[in-house]
């Protein structure tokens, strides 16, 4: 490179980097404000191009327009901060899901408080990472208090419980089955698995115990820790979908198996039903294996003095996972994995000298890293931490009650309706029923209606319901609302089952 060639290169690295502009505790803030008011510039004026819960067209229409949008997404020349922000900020815009509208009622997939989503900005702005003390003095102070005190919350003892925040359910259900399973093996064979790898003399033979309604993550976990799904044993549930106790004594019973862990649900995805958990605790007692329980959804009940005593019982599990980006109103992710006794997390604990030295910790400069499975992990309780210092346990306990009584209105006018079907009364606030019709048309043909409809409401952007499938025995293809909204009126609710009946019959006259 010849000296003008070097000259004009160094006068564009200097350009690049005083147009990009950092960010953080003491920084300069203005031009980050600049940011922040162009992206939500955009929001405010591209959210009303979508005009309804989500972009309408379905998948190959959304796609053709984002193409149109953003034609390079690694353009070898930049556009600028603002021109590339606002164009993104539109394009999500407009073709995202947007929870908090009425007629978006399909997930366990919640409206952020604004609170919590300032919140986390404040956390992406300082950009701390809890896997060593001096990358995040602040935030592991915070959060092992807060976790204190959310184990209080459940029931557990804040002096001896231990815990972690988490991205969601499906860590920390991992966790709860990896921690079991080698509390379980410690005790009963002497074996430390972490060192040592699993000992024959239990492979093939052990057991994760679950109900047929649980959450998927619960398969997907056995099987990452290499037992095999084989080793989940599935129990039917009974009439109120929840486990069926007489099923998992026989199969607790046997006596060629090593029970690991009963994974009880507080909170299953369609129904909310919430496994017996008292006779749960001990059935888990007498055969010495352990209690998980998750509350990914159930947990938020705790904050209602309504719905409080469905988790009686709760405390006495081993470990528990729970999730505020559910019935907690926050941006996901915000998990929180909580263990009855913090020595059960020592199998997780690692010493590593760029991190956590001996030394260091010896001297208070305690390190996060042992409760997690995650290395690098941002200060997500922050967010929880402003929402519940906001709004009080009560005020996060009223937003549970108003989405449990719009479920029970939802319900008794599904159940008036004559063209619709309910299934079951609302444990939490999802509501699962189907459309009927007026001519009842065979069993095939009325999931083929359901599903039929539930994908026009998308096509068109009209509105987000859920779907599910109790199995052909079971009655088939089912919708569900779950509503998670506390702004939802009674009203829209009304709006929505019209739309719903609407579809179905369109569907029916085909």
């Amino acid at each position: 490179m010849d000296n003008q060639a070097a000259i004009l290169e160094g006068r564009r690295t200097g350009l690049a980097r005083s147009a990009v502009r950092l960010t953080g505790g003491v920084s300069d803030t203005a031009r980050l404000r600049q940011l922040l008011e162009a992206a939500l510039t955009a929001l405010d004026e591209s959210a009303v191009l979508r005009a309804g819960p989500l972009p309408a067209g379905g998948p190959d229409a959304v796609a053709r327009r984002i193409r149109t949008a953003v034609d390079d997404l690694v353009p070898a020349e930049g556009i600028g901060e603002i021109a590339a922000l606002t164009r993104f900020a539109r394009v999500m815009a407009a073709e995202s899901v947007d929870p908090t509208d009425p007629a978006c009622q399909a997930h366990l997939h919640c409206p952020p408080l604004a609170v919590a989503v300032a919140a986390d900005a404040v956390a992406s702005v300082l950009n701390p990472s809890l896997d060593s003390w001096d990358q995040a003095p602040a935030a592991t102070v915070l959060e092992s208090r807060l976790v204190a005190e959310l184990a209080g919350l459940v029931g557990y003892d804040p002096n001896t419980a231990g815990g972690v925040f988490t991205s969601g359910g499906t860590e920390s259900n991992l966790m709860g089955l990896l921690l079991a399973r080698e509390a379980v093996l410690a005790e009963r064979f002497g074996v430390d698995t972490v060192r040592d790898g699993l000992p024959a003399v239990v492979l093939g033979r052990m057991r994760v115990y679950t109900s047929a309604a649980a959450h998927f993550s619960m398969q997907r976990s056995v099987a990452l820790l290499g037992l095999g799904e084989s080793a989940v044993v599935a129990i039917p549930v009974d009439h109120r979908q929840r486990m069926d106790l007489s099923v998992l004594r026989r199969e607790l019973g046997r006596g060629d198996t090593v029970p690991l862990v009963i994974a009880a649900t507080a909170g299953t995805t369609d129904f909310g039903s919430i496994d017996p958990l008292p006779e749960l605790a001990e059935l888990a007692r007498q055969h010495r294996t352990r209690l998980h329980v998750d509350a990914a959804y159930g947990g938020g009940a705790l904050f209602s003095t309504r719905l409080a005593g469905l988790l009686d019982g709760i405390a006495r599990a081993d470990s528990i996972a729970l999730d505020f980006h559910k019935f907690g109103w926050q941006p996901i992710a915000a998990g929180l994995f909580l263990a009855g006794r913090s020595a059960d997390l020592a199998p997780l604990a690692r010493q590593v000298a760029y991190l956590n030295p001996a030394d260091d910790e010896d001297a208070g400069y305690t390190s996060l890293l042992h409760r997690s499975l995650r290395t690098s992990r941002r200060p997500d309780m922050l967010k929880v931490a402003v929402t519940l210092s906001a709004l009080g346990r009560n005020g996060i306990g009223e937003l549970v009650d108003a989405c449990h009584e719009l479920a029970r209105y939802a319900a008794d006018r599904i159940d008036a309706h004559d063209r619709l079907e309910l299934t079951a009364s609302p444990v939490l606030s999802t509501v699962v029923f189907r459309y009927r019709g007026p001519r009842y048309p065979d069993a095939a043909a009325i999931d083929a209606i359901n599903a039929a409809l539930r994908r026009e409401l998308l096509a068109t952007g009209t509105a987000i319901i859920g779907r599910t499938d109790l199995g052909a025995e079971s009655g088939g293809v089912r919708l569900k609302f779950t509503l998670l909204n506390p702004h939802t009126t009674r009203a829209d609710v009304d709006t929505l089952i019209a739309a719903v009946v609407a579809a179905g019959d369109r569907e029916a006259g085909r």
